[in-house]
């Protein structure tokens, strides 16, 4: 259980009198700055090697945090097994703890002799509020809040309050700032506004901007005017489905959704969202439900300078959101670009299901697919197999569920990976059946040819298919990246890669994007990119097990066989029964005999076993 799994609620006056308690409501309040910090993956890290987990955890504890605790004139409140919660008298000292602990984290045990093939992260969350004080413990609702806070947080990674971004005002540069929107926050009603903030692991770094002249847009969440959180899922929906349609020409270069999906919450000066994602328009809008009805209201405007190329308002029955989300993407291609063909324009725009109530559980789904948070990642997969139920001809649900098996094998999540693979590669095979113009499908389809199947050249043959369909589509580029790694073709996996980010310069599956494109560097022969890229995958998600198995070989082929080693036994802390036998027979994606045998090689060197 993480240290923030104890702050549910605040403490009734009966669970305070059931202990022998006073109540804490009696005691004054007072105005703090509340820190949480978590160890990511602890109870994965403990199964894997209790005795020197627990080891390093404690000489953090001991050498790092409690020192930079009282240095800073904070006190610890609480330790659980895998968190520290922590009150400072100000917002200064509270950040500076933060960062130090951050940078501390990797360098900290140097030269206490403490074995660092434990890969210890911590996420960190900073707030600050009044609490109530009853000897050493404290109370209140801005304890639960920063508690829950900290799930927000990249590995290695500070998020931020919104009271806390306001107080710091311009103490901390813009340029380390990086605003995440609105979350929702398990306990809280309403949505929460949070910030990131750069560390040594984690920076805010300027996206890639599009080359070749194209026109950029990104297309951001409507923003829900009935005051009701719940139903902000839908704007986002609308937006996924303007953008999926506008994403289908190769006339216009359009963010991922994924990307855009920071400014959830909000409406940005458009300047604000131009800068971040890299583009020269952004169109955003509001949506509000009435019984009966839907209003829409959409401005492209220029990301430059901000100003409104064009607005539309619109009142609809709810029947005819379809109709209004073609008519905006037609207003945008003719503002954009005008030279695009009416029947070309036809086949981007997306393939409609035939129930209403198919298509609400499949949003509700894409509104929650990307939480870090496991619980509410987890019940996407209701939803979609609601909406599978209801329309089992409608493609785009049994897509979404074939990536929902990927991410969750991606993000350490399964219970059984060889099983949540096979789902997703049946739930694939059926939604590519369904509509061969559906680009998900067809790109999670090539990936789990290449990985699970061993057939590259089926693998390709879906990603083209893909790109064809949605030349746009971040994912597509990303996963085919990996396949031309595989195949021997690593600049053009540079390329693909490359492409990949500059189309979801703000993906929360960073990680993934970073690591395929250290893999097409590894296999072009350019060892030093490999490394420097894993390294900053490994950073933004430290328990990947096939991101440190690419930072051993890459280290091991660029001539640093003591660091192979190093991270070798740290991947080994998290696969102990991996075997470079099994490896080769099973799991090994390399086609090209070169790479292949050269990739085994240098694992071999940094110390996996045969």
């Amino acid at each position: 259980m993480t240290i923030a799994a104890k702050f549910d609620a605040p403490e009734s006056d009966a669970d305070a009198s059931d202990r022998g308690l006073k109540a804490p409501p009696a005691a004054p309040r007072r105005p703090v700055a509340i820190v949480f910090a978590d160890v990511v993956g602890y109870s994965t890290l403990m199964a894997s090697d209790e005795h020197a987990t627990y080891t390093r955890w404690m000489a953090l504890l001991r050498t790092l945090i409690e020192p930079e605790t009282a240095r800073r004139d904070g006190r610890i409140v609480d330790l659980a097994g895998d968190g520290v919660l922590a009150v400072f008298p100000d917002l200064a000292n509270a950040l500076g703890w933060a960062r130090a602990i951050q940078r501390g984290v990797r360098t900290g045990l140097e030269g206490h002799g403490i074995d660092d093939a434990v890969p210890i992260a911590l996420r960190i969350g900073l707030h600050q509020g009044e609490v109530f004080e009853d000897g050493a413990r404290i109370f209140g609702d801005a304890v639960n809040f920063a508690a829950r806070l900290q799930t927000h947080a990249a590995p290695g990674g500070i998020v931020l309050s919104e009271r806390v971004r306001v107080a710091l005002g311009d103490t901390v540069p813009e340029a380390d700032l990086r605003d995440l929107g609105y979350v929702d926050l398990k306990g809280f009603e309403r949505r929460a506004r949070i910030f990131s903030i750069e560390t040594d692991l984690v920076h805010v770094t300027a996206p890639l901007h599009p080359a070749g002249g194209l026109p950029s847009i990104a297309v951001l969440p409507l923003l829900e005017q009935g005051g009701n959180p719940e139903d902000a899922y839908f704007g986002e929906g609308i937006a996924e489905d303007i953008a999926m349609s506008l994403a289908g020409l190769h006339e216009l270069f359009v963010v991922s959704t994924a990307s855009s999906a920071m400014f959830r919450g909000r409406l940005p000066d458009p300047r604000e969202a131009g800068r971040a994602l890299g583009v020269s328009y952004v169109l955003l809008g509001r949506v509000h439900r009435r019984p009966g009805g839907i209003g829409v209201s959409m401005q492209l405007c220029d990301g430059r300078d901000g100003a409104t190329l064009w607005g539309e308002r619109m009142q609809v029955p709810i029947s005819g959101i379809f109709e209004v989300q073609d008519e905006i993407v037609r207003k945008v291609v003719t503002g954009l670009a005008p030279h695009v063909r009416a029947a070309e324009l036809q086949r981007a725009i997306r393939k409609r299901p035939e129930s209403q109530t198919a298509y609400d559980r499949m949003l509700r789904a894409l509104s929650v697919i990307s939480s870090a948070d496991r619980d509410t990642f987890d019940r996407a997969r209701g939803f979609l197999d609601e909406a599978m139920l209801e329309e089992p001809g409608f493609a785009l649900p049994i897509a979404w569920a074939a990536r929902w098996h990927s991410v969750r094998i991606g993000r350490g999540w399964s219970p059984d990976e060889d099983k949540d693979a096979a789902c997703a590669l049946d739930l694939a095979s059926r939604a590519a059946a369904l509509d061969r113009s559906n680009a998900l499908a067809l790109a999670t389809l090539g990936h789990l040819n290449a990985i699970l199947l061993h057939d590259c050249d089926a693998a390709m043959e879906c990603f083209t298919e893909a790109l064809a369909a949605c030349p746009n589509h971040a994912l597509a580029w990303t996963l085919s990246s990996g396949t031309l790694s595989y195949i021997g073709r690593g600049l053009d996996a540079v390329r693909h890669a490359e492409q990949g980010l500059r189309l979801s310069p703000r993906d929360p599956m960073r990680y993934s994007q970073l690591m395929f494109l250290a893999i097409a560097h590894y296999a072009s022969g350019d060892y030093s990119e490999a490394v420097r890229w894993i390294r900053r995958s490994a950073a933004e998600n430290p328990l990947h097990g096939a991101t440190l198995q690419v930072l051993a070989a890459g280290l091991a082929a660029g001539g640093r066989p003591a660091e192979a080693r190093e991270v070798a036994s740290r991947f080994l802390a998290l696969r102990p029964g991996f075997s470079l036998e099994l490896y080769a027979r099973k799991r090994m994606p390399f086609r090209d005999p070169a790479l292949r045998e050269g990739f085994l090689a240098h694992l071999r060197e940094a110390g996996l076993p045969d």
